[in-house]
């Protein structure tokens, strides 16, 4: 492959719902650019872009797939990118190495919640959009019923650009309003088609189209009010100004599966997006925050945005140059971790393979092999002029199971694959609760997690299931009692001998307090360390359900010893004796976990997540509007509640919500809760 300069390299994001058609049409512009020889099928897992064996079992996007095509004297490089919301961390991989993205529509099932998420994602980022309107072939797809609600949505940034003449349901041919032209498909081969004049759907696109184009420039304004035509010149200049800042977001349309009118989508794209080389990256250099150019002449400067682990091959980190050029053997440093990196074999990406090259330039994207202390959001930076590139920024992980081998001794096999597992994805947490002993894996849904289960056996060789995390309660006492632990012991020889007497009550501490108030030498001092040992050895397991006990105090007030008998272990025996008496005698009670929940929610769902958290015992605390038909519901709910809340809130919402949960105290919990954890405690 030939190399490009920054103004000649567009990289595309393809972004949108699940279903809507990206892949599918990633497959017809490979097609169109000769990379391929036929476009492929999801449905028979045979598309170019899912080569990876989890994506042909389940027959769905799971990760970022990067190929370029070389089109009408440009390269554009296509990032294909994951629909499904339990995938979303490849969205912020993909955006952080896209200067453009284009959201593809289903014709069927329009403007969905994915799209306007990508959306919404693309503009934060500052990044132009642009909208394909796919499957126009499908059973009941409608193009101007997407397009009133693009504009329902965007109001009147949304430009039409091509758009279907549609006849008794059937396109039958695509008209480019910015020449006027129309043109019919056999597959991907377009041929002129007669146009004499527009019918009235088409006519009110043109309105729009010229409208739109007139809005960004007080010349065109001008004409357009004098009824004046404008020059394709002029319409592209137009807008290309308007994509770039924002004001215009174009629309396309065609057929994925066949490749009717890519060649028109992928035409006005490379006029009207901008290049690579009008990209600009938030960085930061010293101490100084600052926009790090698309500069070929500047030195060095790559970002890592997206990581491979693979047992066998190594790491492969791909990653976008944005100043300078990368060459074969070239030394950077990692800005992260100060280290030198060497890049002994750079290549292009071309879906599962790679083509070794002499240099990678500025705007363009490529990849590298066995960087192993490299991690996805590293600034690869020449030594002379050391910079960070802000890196991308992942949502958090908020499903959480605990992760068992099925094979006994398999533990730290889970972690190492893990570990490996999360330099992949950024979006996935692996710890261990020290005190329930599980180890827990976090993702981004149900199917998240079972593609890292699936992933686990498949390149790591473990067998693991998933199950609901046990929840860590703990017990308390509600009243004040005193006892007397008595330890005596004769076997021949030197006995064992050990007599106190202890005060236990409530108090507000996580950890037991331990005082002692013994008068006349009833028990001799050095023995109190053996007593306090043998109560907080002891307070580890309650005698409700065996969990923690917390809020309590302990004063040792009396006892007795015997001159020779009389041990340490003794007494620490002693001690815990007093704690199995007196602890059932003070009115034990199980605490359990409570977390405080902060959701952002529709408004039109508000009442049915109300009434979920209201099932799970949560209480209302407080809400919030927020912008855009948001509300901030802020609540406490039990930890043991919210193991399926993810899923739930997904289900409700439409993937609309978003939410937060972290953990804020300890408090009584219910007698029908408390029976059930204490009989289920008690069973095993």
């Amino acid at each position: 492959m030939k190399q490009y300069s920054a103004n000649n390299i567009l990289n595309l994001a393809l972004l949108g719902h699940g279903g809507s058609g990206k892949t599918t049409l990633a497959d017809a512009f490979l097609y169109y650019g000769k990379v391929i020889d036929r476009i492929g099928s999801t449905e028979d897992a045979t598309t170019f872009m899912d080569f990876d064996a989890e994506e042909k079992k389940r027959k769905v996007s799971i990760g970022t797939a990067v190929c370029p095509i070389e089109v009408f004297d440009k390269k554009i490089n296509l990032l294909d990118v994951p629909g499904l919301f339990d995938f979303a961390g490849s969205v912020s991989e993909a955006l952080c190495a896209a200067d453009n993205a284009l959201i593809v529509l289903s014709g069927k099932s329009g403007l969905t919640v994915g799209a306007e998420q990508s959306f919404d994602k693309a503009k934060a980022l500052g990044k132009p959009v642009a909208f394909f309107v796919n499957k126009l072939d499908s059973t009941h797809s409608h193009f101007y019923r997407v397009m009133s609600a693009l504009v329902g949505k965007y109001g009147a940034s949304i430009c039409p650009v091509v758009v279907p003449l549609i006849d008794h349901d059937v396109t039958v041919c695509y008209v480019n309003l910015i020449t006027g032209k129309a043109y019919s498909y056999d597959g991907i081969n377009a041929k002129e088609y007669p146009l004499d004049a527009y019918n009235d759907e088409i006519q009110g696109m043109h309105d729009i189209f010229v409208e739109a184009v007139a809005s960004v420039d007080e010349e065109l304004m001008e004409k357009y009010f004098s009824g004046e035509a404008f020059t394709e010149q002029e319409i592209i200049k137009a807008l290309s100004f308007g994509v770039k800042n924002g004001d215009i977001q174009p629309v396309f349309c065609g057929i994925g599966n066949s490749g009717a009118a890519v060649d028109l989508t992928l035409e006005i794209l490379t006029k009207i997006m901008p290049s690579a080389a009008e990209s600009q990256y938030r960085a930061v250099k010293g101490d100084e925050k600052v926009m790090l150019a698309t500069d070929e002449s500047a030195p060095a400067a790559a970002i890592v945005f997206k990581t491979i682990a693979d047992p066998f091959v190594g790491k492969l980190s791909y990653f976008k140059v944005i100043s300078g050029k990368v060459t074969a053997d070239i030394k950077l440093i990692n800005s992260r971790t100060g280290s030198e990196e060497r890049l002994n074999k750079i290549m292009f990406i071309k879906g599962a393979k790679q083509e070794e090259t002499k240099e990678i330039c500025a705007g363009d994207i490529g990849s590298v092999a066995k960087l192993s202390s490299v991690i996805t959001g590293d600034t690869l930076c020449a030594e002379n002029a050391k910079v960070t590139i802000t890196p991308p920024e992942f949502a958090i992980p908020n499903l959480t199971l605990a992760i068992y081998p099925k094979a006994k001794g398999d533990e730290e096999k889970i972690a190492a694959g893990l570990t490996r597992l999360m330099e992949e994805d950024p979006t996935v947490k692996f710890t261990v609760n020290n005190e329930t002993k599980e180890q827990l894996i976090s993702g981004l849904g149900e199917q998240h997690l079972d593609v890292l289960v699936s992933k686990l056996k498949a390149k790591f060789g473990v067998d693991v299931i998933l199950q609901t995390p046990k929840v860590a309660y703990r017990e308390t006492i509600k009243k004040f009692v005193k006892v007397q632990g008595r330890h005596k012991k004769q076997s021949g020889g030197h006995g064992q001998f050990g007599d106190v007497w202890i005060e236990f009550e409530p108090c507000d501490s996580e950890e037991m307090i331990f005082e002692e108030k013994v008068f006349g030498g009833a028990v001799p001092k050095n023995f109190f360390p053996a007593v306090e040992k043998g109560l907080r050895d002891s307070v580890i397991k309650g005698t409700l359900a065996g969990y923690p006990v917390v809020g309590l105090k302990a004063t040792l007030v009396d006892g007795s010893y015997h001159p020779v008998d009389s041990s340490e272990m003794a007494f620490k025996t002693a001690a815990a004796i007093a704690y199995k008496e007196g602890i059932p005698k003070a009115n034990p009670v199980l605490l359990e976990p409570i977390g405080t929940l902060n959701a952002y929610i529709p408004d039109d769902n508000l009442g049915d997540v109300i009434g979920d958290i209201n099932k799970r015992r949560g209480r209302v605390i407080g809400m919030n509007p927020q912008q855009n038909g948001i509300q901030e519901v802020v609540a406490e709910v039990p930890v043991g509640e919210m193991s399926d809340f993810s899923t739930s809130m997904r289900s409700i919402t439409r993937g609309r919500a978003t939410f937060s949960f972290e953990f804020t105290r300890y408090e009584e919990a219910p007698a029908m809760i408390a029976a059930k954890v204490i009989e289920a405690a008690n069973k095993e």
